[in-house]
């Protein structure tokens, strides 16, 4: 299968990419290039050919002969979001349903969208892929904008699916330490300790980054009814923790890490999901990890290739860091295109 993955150097991209062409599919990405300082280590063995290219600037004949395009290249996180939040929607929102619509034009005949269950924001109880959604950032709302705006495009030749991600964790070459177990991980390492200032009552879905390429590798390949026009809460409904239940995770993955809480409700957004329907209706997916697990893999990363603390700050690994790096340095102007060419120096 020829599949176009967007995001091929992210974080979830660049693990994709290599499972996908693992898989033994053609792979090509695309990818506008905003993160390419973020490499932490050497952990991927394959790569996709890439398009560097603004998903923005993709025309008809950049889709056209691929079956499936996997589309994660957006701008994340709730921080840039809010930082930037017209350009969020232009990139997030415009930007993908525009995305979808090229695909559908070109004749592809699955589109994969990585959606997030940041869509559900706050809720009682436990959701579902049923449940109303209440999105409580820019972030959020383009995630629920794009599924209302590209599931109805679906019809006999054209298969859109929706992944709700739970929070992802895990460790990647492109690391993001902006996310709540790897940041807990690096803070683990570097400092020896986890100080909170929340009570970390709120509740948060964790998958794996491996998993979630699992979840992708299957949904490509699934008989077209499994998938047409489908909604899937990508992890295991045994897998939501309390945020504090994280913390004392990944302190007991790092010796000698003392962790603490604070008093204050902090981040009002918490829920938990049921991800029961991606168990019994997406053919071979299981989820193969949890935070244990997880935590336990960065901390032999991190042990390996000795994480120092200005790595673990740094701009390379966290996604508001280096967008504002590259705006102050005018790399990138105000609606987030380059500036100049690749390859310019002058």
């Amino acid at each position: 299968m020829k599949v176009l993955v967007t995001g091929t150097e992210g974080y979830l991209g660049c693990l994709v990419a290599a499972e996908l062409i693992r898989d033994g599919h053609d792979v090509t990405g695309v990818d506008t290039g905003f993160y390419a300082q973020g490499w932490l280590y050497n952990g991927v063995d394959l790569g996709a050919k890439t398009l560097r290219k603004d998903i923005r600037n993709l025309s008809v004949e950049d889709v056209r002969g691929h079956d499936a395009i996997v589309h994660m290249a957006e701008l994340s996180n709730d921080p840039l979001g809010a930082l930037i939040p017209n350009v969020t929607y232009d990139v997030n929102h415009k930007g993908s349903v525009k995305l979808a619509e090229l695909a559908k034009q070109a004749g592809v005949s699955r589109f994969v969208y990585m959606s997030s269950c940041s869509v559900y924001g706050v809720a009682d109880g436990v959701v579902d892929e049923q449940s109303q959604v209440n999105p409580q950032t820019a972030y959020a709302e383009c995630k629920a904008m794009v599924e209302r705006d590209v599931l109805p495009m679906g019809d006999d030749n054209f298969s859109p699916t929706f992944m709700r991600n739970a929070t992802a964790y895990g460790a990647s070459p492109r690391m993001r330490f902006d996310i709540v177990l790897n940041n807990l991980s690096g803070l683990a390492y570097t400092t020896k300790k986890i100080a909170m200032t929340s009570d970390g009552t709120p509740w948060r879905p964790l998958v794996h980054a491996l998993d979630i390429a699992k979840s992708i590798r299957c949904a490509i390949t699934a008989p077209r009814e499994a998938v047409h026009q489908q909604i899937f809460n990508v992890g295991k409904t045994e897998h939501n923790w309390r945020v504090r239940e994280i913390a004392e995770i990944v302190g007991a993955a790092f010796p000698g890490c003392e962790v603490t809480f604070g008093d204050n409700a902090g981040d009002n957004r918490s829920y938990k999901v049921n991800f029961d329907k991606i168990a019994s209706q997406l053919p071979g997916y299981a989820s193969d990890w949890d935070a244990e697990r997880g935590a336990q893999q960065l901390a032999e990363v991190f042990t390996t290739i000795d994480l120092d603390e200005a790595t673990f700050t740094g701009r390379g690994h966290t996604r508001l860091k280096q967008l504002e790096h590259l705006m102050r340095t005018k790399q990138i102007d105000d609606q987030m295109f380059w500036t100049k060419p690749a390859g310019s120096i002058v």
